[in-house]
């Protein structure tokens, strides 16, 4: 895309010139995942308050029609040539995705990778998102308590094209072997239902009565096997899902499945919409704020997780909103440097 992503730039460049200081002025934030998923569904709302609440030109959900990274990019050509002038982008992939953002920032608008990180060095600013490693961590323990010294694992995920995927694989591992469990089988690539359906339910189908737990660390996983153990009218089988569905939630309270670990995508973009506006009036990311580190970025901001269990289960919102909050009301002072 790089050819026709620079085109694209010079000529939104050139209309905003001839626009005058006020139209440069003005902050139209574009919301780009990697491809349809129940996961950014928050986006839109998020984008619509922080339009409202920072005063912004937009801040608009814009949804690639399928999870491919040229589509993505055939995307962000089109957003560009739109006059949008600031990009919360999950990356398509975390490599390939690089020279994407190369050419976004040539035309000086700032990017943040959101809810999944770009390989450094690249042009974000920063990565803003869930620490997947410590949330699959976190759950996978959550699940070996609830297993009561019972060992063997059955993990569901994600994409693999998706960064965090790897992440999370790794980390079930890792707390599981700590405890002496074992992950007995990994399914990914099952983040569609389709896929997730025939995958889960099969698995189930022959080998429910070999595992003990399941964790799952993506959305439709979580539903579909949720689904999958109050068909079978299974609570023998502990599990931990990730995420808000509300099969999900449901689940939780009727006691098929323990618990979730949230994640806080309406808080992402809700300030990235706000960071990325004070990027563009003059304010500079701090070198040296107190960056996380994870397997592809220096520079990550964890926007929070937390699990929930049944006794949670109807104030999770509340729970996510006073993270969104907090986050929000020292980032400027931990992470950036503005004009007085």
């Amino acid at each position: 895309m790089s050819r026709h992503v620079r085109k694209a730039v010079l000529a939104a460049l050139a209309l905003l010139a001839g626009a005058g200081t006020a139209a440069a002025d003005d902050t139209k934030v574009a919301l780009v995942p990697g491809g349809p998923h129940p996961y950014f569904s928050a986006w839109e709302q998020a984008g619509k308050d922080a339009a409202r609440d920072f005063k912004l030109g937009a801040a608009d959900y814009k949804v690639p029609q399928k999870w491919e990274l040229s589509t993505q990019n055939q995307l962000l050509e089109s957003l560009v040539t739109q006059g949008y002038n600031a990009f919360l982008l999950f990356p398509g992939d975390p490599v390939g995705s690089v020279s994407t953002v190369a050419e976004l920032a040539d035309s000086g608008a700032p990017i943040i990778a959101t809810a999944g990180c770009l390989k450094d060095p690249s042009e974000a600013q920063f990565c803003l998102g869930t620490d997947v490693g410590n949330s699959a961590y976190l759950g996978t323990k959550e699940l070996l308590k609830a297993m009561a010294g019972k060992k063997r694992i059955l993990h569901v995920t994600g994409f693999l094209v998706d960064p965090n995927t790897q992440l999370r694989i790794d980390a079930v591992e890792k707390a599981a072997k700590e405890d002496g469990a074992q992950v007995v089988q990994v399914i990914a690539d099952i983040d569609a239902p389709e896929p997730a359906e025939e995958k889960i339910n099969a698995y189930l189908a022959a080998h429910a009565g070999d595992i003990d737990g399941i964790i799952s660390t993506a959305w439709v996983p979580s539903v579909v096997a949720a689904n999958a153990l109050r068909r079978i009218g299974d609570k023998r089988i502990q599990m931990v899902a990730i995420d808000h569905d509300e099969v999900v939630l449901k689940a939780i309270k009727d006691g098929f499945l323990h618990g979730t670990m949230l994640q806080n995508p309406y808080g992402q973009a809700y300030i990235g919409s706000y960071v990325v506006d004070r990027l563009r009036n003059g304010c500079k990311v701090k070198a040296d704020a107190p960056w996380k580190t994870n397997a592809l970025t220096n520079h990550f901001i964890d926007s929070g997780t937390v699990f929930v269990a049944a006794d949670k289960v109807d104030t999770y919102v509340t729970a996510m909103q006073d993270i969104t909050k907090a986050l929000l009301a020292d980032f400027a002072k931990t992470y950036l440097d503005c004009p007085a």
